[in-house]
């Protein structure tokens, strides 16, 4: 079957505005007759068909959002989800969900498939792959055309939109201090997402912590890298090599790893090694001993992401001032630390 063309493609061979394609093809007066009988036969040629959702776009009466999220198997981005759902039901709205895969191809692609008419407005967490090659130019794109951007979580300062976010470097800088109050000195940095945002604000933290209390930052005590199976090496490499009595682990992944390999090496949690991580799965819970959590709310950070949303799409402001929401994270001591 002949593939279908959408808006965007026509103006971009054709080198006009989507807007331009839209009234050319709607048979506006406001195009000259000759660009609206090219447009006209270009999109014929290219087997495009009017979308009825797409026409009703200006109006936001498709009321459906579409959701980007970079993992579903992290219980993070599911609790957010499942907060966005929630504010949207309630609201009225729809949603259609799609899993970039840490890919910023996926990413576009998915953009450019429902910015066509298929959704009112995005609500996004940034893919690995977008932040590591610092290309935001898709979303920029998108918000031009009309169709309104909420990021959570990973986001990105060159990018004009609302953003919905956790207290990154602040709840770290509280949770190394909480494990220095429970007088640890060795207190090792292990983050297997070197390449986010989030990552990089949480190491900030840790290093604003120990400043702050005199204690000197050991780099054989760091391990930063953005791939799993690496840190699994180093994290065995570090507990062979040098003596630690703490553990700030940055995400899910070196949260677990780091206890597990510390249990299978016969280091007693708490008594000889406390360990806090960003991380409030299932597992967190489940583990023996259960590790304490930098819990980030994620079911607030998606309803707020989705009243931000929403708010935005049924204003009557043409003017809007875009605002950045900090979602205050909590620390939750389980038994992978001491009680103080």
């Amino acid at each position: 079957m002949k593939p279908k063309a959408t808006l965007k493609q026509i103006a971009k061979e054709l080198n006009v505005s989507v807007s331009t394609v839209s009234k050319a093809l709607s048979n506006s007066p406001e195009i000259s007759e000759p660009t609206k009988i090219k447009i006209q036969e270009f999109a014929k040629l290219k087997n495009y068909k009017p979308n009825n959702v797409a026409i009703n776009l200006k109006n936001r009466s498709t009321k459906t959002i579409g959701v980007i999220i970079p993992n579903i198997l992290n219980p993070f981005f599911a609790k957010v989800f499942s907060g966005i759902e929630k504010m949207a039901n309630e609201k009225g709205y729809n949603v259609i969900t799609c899993i970039s895969n840490e890919s910023l191809k996926k990413e576009i692609h998915t953009m450019d498939m429902l910015s066509n008419g298929t959704i009112d407005g995005f609500i996004l967490s940034i893919s690995e792959e977008t932040q590591k090659e610092q290309e935001f130019k898709h979303f920029k794109e998108t918000i031009s055309e009309g169709v309104p951007i909420v990021m959570f979580d990973r986001i990105s300062d060159e990018v004009n939109c609302d953003k919905v976010i956790v207290d990154d470097f602040d709840s770290s800088v509280s949770a190394v201090n909480h494990l220095i109050k429970l007088k640890c000195k060795n207190i090792a940095l292990v983050s297997s997402i070197d390449n986010l945002s989030v990552g990089k604000l949480r190491a900030q933290g840790y290093v604003k912590a120990l400043n702050d209390n005199d204690l000197p930052i050991n780099k054989d005590l760091i391990i930063r890298t953005d791939n799993p199976d690496e840190f699994d090496f180093k994290m065995q490499e570090l507990l062979d090599k040098h003596k630690i009595d703490a553990v700030f682990a940055l995400d899910e992944h070196t949260s677990t790893m780091a206890m597990k390999l510390a249990i299978k090496k016969g280091i007693k949690i708490p008594e000889d090694l406390q360990v806090i991580g960003f991380a409030d799965g299932v597992w967190s819970r489940r583990m023996t001993p259960s590790l304490s959590t930098i819990s980030q709310h994620g079911v607030e950070i998606g309803e707020e992401a989705a009243r931000l949303l929403i708010e935005k799409l049924e204003s009557k402001e043409e003017e809007y001032t875009y605002t950045t929401t900090v979602i205050k994270t909590e620390l939750r001591q389980r038994d992978s630390t001491k009680k103080l």
